[in-house]
């Protein structure tokens, strides 16, 4: 019966360690990112790797919110979340931990990386020139710089300030020419606009094939979209790299990213995900189908995405840019750019 008993007590015993290793081993991730998209990747790691996964998914400034408020209780050890501002602004509040981690470090570009290893881009978001398709001549076109100009006056769709893809636009000008300049250029923005800016970017490039305007900027993954469904689509509307003369900076280039959560539970399985996420053949399912382009130069874009062809990015690191998110709000408050 004792021998009975003590085999009990170390079944019990062997169970609850291995318990407590799983939940040990498990990686809790706050995401922003659509689950729809990220959670088949995440599913796959779990597959390859046997460590679970468990996504919880709101909007960016929510999740910063709660991790801020979870303090050191916070069950998460992976923030992924869209835009340089969102990024920078987690580092800044001390939500995110610095990671050493050679992998992260060859498989993404330093620009899109924080200089203080808190954060990583996984996805690049490029946000640049479209046009209608007969009624703008692509010769005419060049920079975002350019659109500010009178010659566009009437001609100019543009997307809501309160959206953080302008913002970071605009943070990339502050950085680019002083908030002086970059006022100028938002004011001349603002003064050709040919009817009311638009919540989403889906809803400026319809505008564009409609007639209501002639040229616009947006996010590069919206079109991507389109042409999925519509594949004619850029018979009407066409793309045009912005800012790529000698001296004009380069396209302004999003991104989505993650870092390691200053309370994780699991820092290594941690980064052992992020290091995995920005791998060359896992980038291929992190963003085939979303139309984005990948963060490992190493990686193969989607087809759609590869066939708008190469181009030379803007130089500036995300973190510089993100950074001046805040000054770029109340700039375009200032011109009323709503």
């Amino acid at each position: 019966m004792k021998s009975l008993k003590f085999a009990l007590a170390a079944g019990l015993t062997t169970l609850g360690l291995t318990s407590q290793a799983l939940a040990q081993q498990a990686v809790t991730v706050y995401s922003s990112r659509i689950e729809q998209l990220l959670k088949p990747t995440l599913d796959r790691y779990t597959q390859e790797t046997g460590v679970k996964i468990n996504l919880l998914t709101d909007r960016g400034g929510s999740l910063a919110e709660r991790l801020a408020a979870e303090g050191a209780s916070s069950p998460a050890d992976v923030l992924i979340t869209v835009d340089m501002g969102n990024l920078w602004n987690a580092a800044e509040r001390g939500l995110l931990r610095k990671v050493e981690s050679s992998a992260l470090d060859a498989n993404v570009p330093a620009n899109f990386r924080d200089p203080g290893s808190r954060w990583w881009g996984l996805s690049q978001r490029e946000r640049t020139i479209f046009y209608a398709e007969g009624k703008v001549d692509p010769k005419n076109l060049s920079t975002y710089e350019d659109l500010a100009l009178p010659k566009w006056k009437g001609k100019l769709c543009l997307r809501t300030s309160k959206q953080t893809y302008t913002q970071s636009l605009t943070a990339m000008m502050i950085a680019k020419h002083g908030e002086a300049k970059a006022e100028e250029i938002a004011k001349g923005w603002v003064a050709n606009l040919a009817t009311d800016v638009f919540t989403n970017d889906n809803s400026l490039l319809k505008a564009i094939e409609a007639g209501q305007c002639e040229v616009g900027i947006a996010n590069t993954y919206y079109y991507g979209r389109i042409l999925s469904k519509e594949p004619n689509f850029n018979q009407k509307v066409k793309l045009f790299w912005a800012n790529q003369g000698t001296g004009e900076g380069g396209a302004h280039v999003n991104l989505s990213g993650a870092g390691v959560t200053a309370h994780a539970k699991n820092p290594d399985g941690a980064r052992k995900l992020l290091e995995w996420l920005s791998s060359q053949a896992v980038q291929n399912a992190y963003t085939h189908g979303t139309f984005e382009s990948p963060i490992n130069p190493k990686a193969e874009a989607d087809p759609i995405v590869k066939a708008w062809g190469k181009f030379v990015p803007s130089p500036l690191n995300a973190a510089d840019i993100g950074s001046k998110q805040a000054a770029a709000i109340r700039l375009l408050d200032r011109v009323g750019y709503r």
